[in-house]
């Protein structure tokens, strides 16, 4: 196959190992990631700030420690405006694209009517990405070269823990605008967990991660506006033991938003992200194991 820019991505995504994996969890963050090749920038009519609109900036650094307790981290270098791992493989808008898109591709979902298919439209905040429409052949090609590599990868971590525990939790970790989580009484959430309402992981975990960021006096709000996507849908699988919750975080508590820049508050989270999934841990190994939550 002709080389394209997804060639660029060297590696295109990275798997920080702990020295021994010792707890069953697997953490993954598949929007941060911010290597945006040339070819990509000159077939965008954004420029480079724009495009990263979409991005989860700096999440895999809020997460950086679960290593340190025992847990992978997966990490996926290509942006989001590039290509959505939070979607199903074939989320494409025809529109978007010169060819023949293959017939089982879902060009219906409420997604792709909103422009953020797998590869998406636009940016975050509805501007479109591209000058001119690409070769079907290009998606295709990040699809089989970007997409299904990393999520045979995920599965492969999520399978691996859960033969060596018995059970797995993958915690799929984003970040969220701040204009995207106000509440009808005006308080603003910082942390929203999704667990697809109560069908992707067990609600003896959701509970312990709500209370550990409540007890660092976050406020955490469930499933609104973010219930979770395509990772939590399809990794969540509680009657098998396999447990997927999503999280959300505030970019406002870490960055600023207009300049993409971090703000003198950023270790603070990044701690208290640590410490709390070091509680959630503890409970889980503790008094409140995981195996009370496999057999829920």
């Amino acid at each position: 196959m002709r080389p394209t820019i997804v060639d660029e991505f060297d590696p295109p995504f990275t798997i920080t190992e702990p020295s021994a994996q010792t707890i069953p969890f697997v953490f993954n963050v598949p929007h941060a990631g911010a290597v945006y090749p040339a070819s990509f920038l000159a077939a965008s009519r954004l420029d480079a700030v724009a495009l990263r609109r979409s991005e989860d900036a700096f999440v895999d650094e809020l997460f950086s420690a679960m290593p340190d307790l025992g847990a992978p981290l997966m990490t996926a270098r290509f942006p989001r405006a590039f290509l959505d791992l939070n979607r199903e493989p074939y989320e494409l808008d025809s529109r978007m694209f010169d060819g023949r898109l293959p017939p089982f591709t879902n060009t219906r979902s409420m997604r792709v009517a909103g422009g953020l298919g797998t590869i998406p439209r636009i940016v975050a905040d509805g501007q479109e990405i591209y000058r001119s429409r690409l070769h079907v052949d290009e998606a295709l090609h990040r699809i089989e070269w970007l997409y299904k590599p990393y999520h045979r990868t995920l599965r492969h971590l999520v399978r691996r823990t859960a033969q060596h525990f018995g059970h797995a939790v993958l915690i799929d970790c984003h970040s969220m605008p701040s204009s995207s989580v106000s509440r009808e009484d005006g308080a603003k959430a910082d942390i929203v967990l999704g667990d697809r309402y109560g069908t992707s992981c067990a609600t003896l975990l959701i509970d312990l991660v709500e209370a550990a960021l409540r007890g660092r006096g976050y406020t955490v709000i469930r499933n609104k506006p973010y219930a979770g996507g395509f990772i939590t849908e399809h990794y969540g699988e509680p009657a098998l033991g396999r447990h997927a919750l999503q999280i959300e975080i505030n970019r406002a508590l870490y960055m600023d938003e207009r300049s993409m820049q971090k703000k003198p508050g950023f270790a603070v989270l990044a701690e208290d992200v640590t410490q709390a999934f070091t509680q959630v841990i503890a409970d889980i190994e503790g008094e409140l194991t995981i195996r009370s939550i496999a057999a829920e």
